[in-house]
This record gives structure tokens, C-alpha cells and sequence, in this order.
């Protein structure tokens, strides 16, 4: 059985239902977008919403996918760095008890804590507290970590560290992983476009994108931003929400259909279409195969709360695939 570690943000989710939009005007959020906010603007937020009705689970888009390959029974790890307070103990054990080996460095720092405000619509806007998260550094890094795995998922928010990225790629790459980046966000692609054409074309063997972050990389529409990222590693997808997905290998492109959902809260669906169109694409099923369980894991996440599908939920996707 193939092996996956990924590397990103530990942080905390504290997924928060908004009454209607005019909170994120208050609060200066762009409405879908991931804004970087520090300790005192994160408590605020977290102060100003404390009556809405939120949850709390492990988070991180990275986190969120390797959990789901987790839950399918792939055996996974996660690199990241947490404080020595309650949040990163949680975070910890949160992913220990879905089996995921944990390479988690130790800051003096606070845990991050991302607060994810849903709108009425099911889309999320996050304000972000990196804290300890952000510390993660090329230095943490040591080939060791990558020995026994066969590809390396890597979450396009870690791109406030270059050297980590690039160290990172280079270990994995040395000890023969594959590569999967997910682009993360439309402002975050914006922000680092060089960078992260740069990583695509030397280090990605396999690029998720939605239609947001593909115009951001590409100034494309879906189906011509499929082609252009294709140019640079081997399988290129695009995640078009409603309209499903594209995906191009080998010179091929595929349109995939999206399962039609109940869409309370969009959060984690890009991560866990990762999760299901990768355990496809390690155990070699048809890459229609692969989106289509993608898109599963997709729509079984934005019918709840929070980017972690209940453990129920597993047993019936499981005996689908």
C-alpha cells in the first residue's frame, strides 16, 4: 500500500455559522478569501462571534486531506509545528486517533488558530492566526521524515516560507516522492505567482487547483487554465464547484460531474476532493474514477459543518469505492 505524509499549517478550525454577510464587511474579510490576521484581530474576531454557533476540529488544508486518505486507510504522516499549550495538544491528538503518524515540532508560541466564518450560502471566509504554525522553517526539515512514503502533499498556504517549500520538494524528491501542491487560495496564488510557477514546474507531479486559483496562476478560464497547468506537471486538475472538475494527463483531458449536495458549509471540500482523487490515483484507478471519488468525499463534507466528514459517513463512502 502507497504512503503519503503531508506538510502545512496545524492549526485549529473554529467553524462559526454567520447570521447573513455584513459581518465580513465589518470585519474587512473578503468574502471566500484566507486573510492572515494577528493574535489580538484573531481574538477579537473570536470574541465578536462567540455567540454564533461554531465547532472545533483539527484543521489545515493539508491536515484536512491527509486526514481523509487516513479515513480510506492509506497510511499517512504530517509535518507541521504546534505550541505547548491546549490547542496544539488537541490538534495532535485529534490526528493521532485517525492513525496519522505526526512529525509536529514545538514552539513557545500560541497554536494557530483559524476561525472560519460560513455564510448562509455554505461558503467560509477564514481570518487566520498562524501563531506557532508559521515558525515551521527549512531547518525543521531532516530527509528522515520522508524515508517509507511515496508522495509528499504540500498545501499552497505554506507559501509565507520559500526555503521550507523548496527544502521540503528537494527531500522528498531525493528520496523518490512524488509531488502533489494544492494552490490553497485565489489571494494567496495572486501574491506568490513567481514562487509558486517556479515549485510547479520544477518540483509538482500532480496540481489541484479550483476555477478562482487557476484564473489567479494562469489568467484562464477553467478549461484553458486545465491545458496551461498541465504544461508544467503531470496531472492537472481544476475544480469547477457545481460543474465538477477537469483534469489533464497525458495529453488527455477528462470532465468529471460533480454529486449533487446539500451545501451547508464549503469548507474542506477542495482538501478532501484531494483526499479521494489521490487514494484513487495511488491504488492506479482510472483517473474518472479518481475524480468521481473526489467528488464523493466532496459532497459528504459541505453537508456539515467543518472540513472532517462524521465516521459514519466513512463506512457508506468506503463500501461505495
Amino acid at each position: 500500500m502507497k504512503k503519503v505524509i503531508g506538510i502545512g499549517n496545524a492549526l485549529v478550525d473554529l467553524m462559526t455559522r454567520i447570521e447573513n454577510d455584513a459581518l465580513l464587511n465589518e470585519l474587512k474579510l473578503p468574502k471566500g478569501s484566507m486573510q492572515l490576521v494577528d493574535k489580538d484581530v484573531s481574538r477579537a474576531i473570536i470574541e465578536k462571534t462567540k455567540n454564533f454557533q461554531r465547532t472545533i476540529a483539527s484543521g489545515g488544508s493539508a491536515a484536512n486531506t491527509i486526514h481523509g486518505l487516513a479515513r480510506l486507510g492509506i497510511e499517512t504522516g504530517f509535518i507541521g509545528k504546534i505550541g505547548k499549550d491546549e490547542m496544539g495538544q488537541y490538534f495532535k491528538e485529534d490526528m493521532e486517533k485517525s492513525n496519522i503518524n505526526t512529525y509536529l515540532l514545538e514552539s513557545t508560541a500560541d497554536s494557530g488558530v483559524a476561525v472560519a466564518l460560513v455564510s448562509p450560502d455554505g461558503e467560509r471566509t477564514f481570518a487566520v492566526h498562524l501563531g506557532a504554525a508559521v515558525e515551521l522553517s527549512a531547518s525543521d526539515m531532516k530527509p528522515e521524515f520522508f524515508k517509507g512514503y511515496d508522495l509528499l502533499h504540500i498545501e499552497g498556504y505554506l507559501l509565507q516560507n520559500y526555503s521550507l517549500i523548496e527544502t521540503a520538494c528537494d527531500m522528498a524528491k531525493k528520496n523518490g516522492l512524488k509531488v502533489s501542491l494544492d494552490l490553497a487560495s485565489f489571494n494567496v496564488v495572486e501574491t506568490h505567482k513567481d514562487f509558486l510557477t517556479y515549485i510547479s514546474r520544477e518540483f509538482a507531479d500532480i496540481i489541484f487547483a479550483n476555477e478562482d486559483e487557476a484564473k489567479a496562476m494562469t489568467g484562464h478560464q477553467p478549461e484553458d487554465a486545465v491545458h496551461h497547468i498541465a504544461e508544467w506537471c503531470d496531472v492537472a486538475v481544476v475544480k469547477i464547484g457545481k460543474d465538477g472538475s477537469l483534469v489533464k494527463t497525458g495529453g488527455e483531458l477528462f470532465r468529471i460531474g460533480a454529486v449533487e449536495a446539500n451545501v451547508i458549509d464549503t469548507t474542506g471540500a477542495g482538501d478532501l476532493y484531494a483526499s479521494g482523487f489521490l487514494f484513487g490515483l495511488l491504488n492506479e484507478i482510472s483517473i474518472d474514477e479518481c475524480g468521481r471519488i473526489g467528488s464523493m468525499l466532496g459532497k459528504h463534507v459541505i453537508e456539515q459543518i467543518g472540513a472532517k466528514i462524521p465516521d459514519i459517513q466513512w463506512q457508506e463512502i468506503k463500501k461505495k469505492i
